[in-house]
């Protein structure tokens, strides 16, 4: 399986900015920049209403492709860190403190050493009977305590699941609902902290609407989710 993705992504590299386009996700933001920065919001806002300063947090982001996340959000964190099995897709994070994996379910980090883990779009891409193990690798390196983020489409979305259909990087995804989500977590001994629903509304608008959006996380209605569990094992 890393071979098979490896390859697949090392192929999709030079023209992943192109493969990814559509006109429906060209016409709800202006670029792939605004995307990322509201990945970054909904984090952001879950440690301000947990009262954590990130600034203390090491953060990994676990399937970091060209590391654009990680480029607009590390100067929010004490450590920013990154690690994916394609080693085209790490060309591009030079600038960047990234590891390849050797396998999908080998997050190449040592036990309990990371406060917070980001999987964002990564899930949809693994076969359904990997998943838990996948889970459980990340959960690994997370501290006691520490704060795995899965950030997926949400299937529930009609928009998302058309743009999901025609993008050719995304040929092979079984998108999951949150509660699909939700139960890999608890499954594997996380305690589950908060889910909320983002991208509802296009970059245009959310610019003055952003209030009523952020009003609406709990209804099934966002492009993607974002589910935040706790580490409750050693």
């Amino acid at each position: 399986m890393k071979q098979q993705k490896s390859a697949e992504f090392d192929t999709y590299a030079a023209d992943y900015a192109a493969l990814i386009r559509d006109p429906i996700r060209d016409k709800f933001a202006s670029s792939s920049r605004f995307f990322f920065e509201r990945k970054i919001e909904v984090i952001r806002q879950f440690y301000d209403r947990q009262r954590i300063d990130t600034r203390r947090l090491t953060w990994l982001d676990v399937g970091c492709g060209q590391g654009d996340m990680l480029r607009l959000g590390q100067s929010h964190f004490g450590l920013a860190l990154g690690c994916d099995v394609s080693e085209g897709m790490l060309k591009s994070c030079q600038d960047l403190q990234v590891r390849q994996q050797r396998t999908p379910e080998d997050i190449p980090f040592g036990d309990n050493q990371i406060d917070f883990v980001t999987a964002v779009c990564v899930y949809h891409h693994v076969p359904v009977e990997r998943r838990p193990v996948l889970t459980a690798a990340i959960l690994r390196v997370l501290r006691p305590r520490g704060v795995f983020c899965v950030i997926e489409h949400n299937p529930l979305n009609p928009a998302t699941q058309l743009i999901v259909s025609r993008t050719p990087v995304d040929a092979d995804a079984h998108l999951l609902r949150a509660k699909s989500t939700i139960g890999l977590m608890t499954a594997a001994g996380a305690t589950m902290l908060d889910t909320r629903y983002f991208l509802l509304l296009p970059q245009r608008l959310y610019k003055y609407f952003g209030v009523l959006e952020n009003r609406l996380t709990k209804v099934p209605i966002g492009g993607q989710y974002a589910a935040f569990a706790s580490k409750t094992r050693t």
